[in-house]
């Protein structure tokens, strides 16, 4: 559990690093600095940055790429590097090409020899990367399969991220962008005004990856996270040249980001982790061969058995897209929901059927609190999750162990 967070701790470390290292070479150790600050400073870096979400290493392979792209005006840089990097991002994420469209098509442009850019460096890094992708995805799926296109078929062409939500067109630019920049937007402003012409391609991908992905419905936070290292070059070009200001914009930052830092990583929605401990204590005991886990929450709220690592029964409501093309399409989740008591008197209809242990959201309680007496249901354990609660999700998650069985 915890070597995979460490893991992708020491590379978001190692990226931060090459974010100053790459600032200090094109401009100067003082400016490096203090877009290293602005870095460390970013609560929605502190949340993401060791989470192990594809978002997280698309941003991290982004900052390393970008440590390697030949910027116009300097002498460092590696094509093929920064190609190779861009394309494993690709491969873990087909969405790591959209900033990097204007960057790429940039350097072609300045690139004076575009045929060897292209023969010797694009063209074989891709057949490589698209070669191994597939020779891998075979291997898995047991058939050909490429995987970038069926994303692309998935979120762009059919468009069906929308099952899981949708926002309006302009929503990265009035809340997720503002929001993920936090008290760095003013800085991030002043920087774009102030830096050199040079550096507006940075901008330009920002611009264009946020521009793109406005146009999809299913939006989150966490999509528009590679940009991040962009508009923090221009934060600590900002803060850098506030000169007698400085020390009082540096301490602003610091504080203003402190708080919600913490409180996101450490406090805010913690629960579907926590409540996995619960889980996992049952791998320990002799009762993992009767034990059968029913996690009644939105689909997706906890991890699974990447939090167990033991054959311990599990199930958890369902809610696959439609691939059918079906109108009248609910998944599991919103049946279950529409009639939580109904669903469950129906889908458990033999006592033998009933699960040992039912993990739920504190709101559900209520409304289903006539099943869990009539089938002889207790209350074992209750885990903090939100001061926020929403919906279908509660401020605690509740377990509940079945009476007649697992006691111990």
């Amino acid at each position: 559990i915890w070597v995979p967070r460490l893991a992708q701790a020491v590379l978001a470390a190692f990226a931060d690093v090459k974010l100053y290292s790459l600032v200090r070479h094109l401009e100067n150790a003082e400016t490096a600095k203090c877009v290293y600050f602005c870095q460390l400073c970013s609560w929605f870096t502190w949340y993401s940055c060791t989470r192990t979400l594809t978002n997280t290493m698309e941003t991290l392979l982004t900052i390393f790429a970008l440590s390697c792209y030949p910027i116009k005006g300097s002498k460092m840089g590696s094509s093929c590097k920064y190609l190779a990097l861009i394309a494993l991002a690709i491969v873990i994420r087909p969405t790591a090409i959209i900033p990097w469209i204007p960057l790429v098509f940039s350097h072609f442009l300045q690139e004076q020899r575009k045929a060897v850019l292209i023969l010797h460096n694009c063209i074989p890094v891709g057949l490589v990367t698209v070669g191994t992708s597939l020779i891998i995805d075979r291997v898995f799926f047991g058939e050909w399969v490429l995987v970038q296109l069926n994303f692309l078929k998935f979120n762009v062409l059919q468009n069906l991220g929308t099952f899981y939500g949708s926002h309006p067109w302009h929503w990265y630019f009035t809340q997720g962008l503002p929001v993920i920049l936090g008290t760095h937007l003013p800085f991030f402003i002043h920087g774009c005004v102030l830096a050199p012409k040079r550096y507006r391609i940075f901008l330009m991908a920002v611009i264009w990856t946020v521009l793109v992905y406005s146009t999809l419905s299913h939006k989150e936070f966490r999509f528009i996270y590679p940009v991040l290292p962009f508009c923090m070059f221009f934060c600590g070009y900002s803060l850098k040249h506030l000169k007698a200001w400085k020390k009082s914009a540096a301490s602003f930052l610091l504080l203003s980001n402190l708080l919600p830092a913490l409180y996101t990583g450490l406090i805010h929605q913690r629960g579907t982790l926590d409540v996995m401990s619960h889980i996992r204590q049952l791998c320990n005991n002799s009762y993992q061969s009767q034990a059968f886990v029913f996690i009644m929450m939105p689909c997706h709220s906890t991890p699974f058995y990447s939090h167990v690592h033991c054959p311990l029964k599990m199930r958890f409501l369902q809610c696959p897209p439609d691939l059918t093309g079906k109108e009248s399409y609910i998944d599991e989740a919103d049946v279950f929901y529409s009639n939580p008591l109904g669903w469950l008197n129906k889908e458990f209809y033999n006592d033998t059927l009933l699960p040992s242990h039912l993990i739920f959201f504190s709101v559900l309680e209520e409304e289903i609190s006539s099943f869990l007496a009539l089938r002889g249901y207790e209350r074992t354990a209750t885990v903090f999750h939100t001061h926020v609660p929403q919906g279908r999700v509660g401020s605690h998650i509740y377990v509940y162990r079945k009476k007649t069985e697992m006691n111990h």
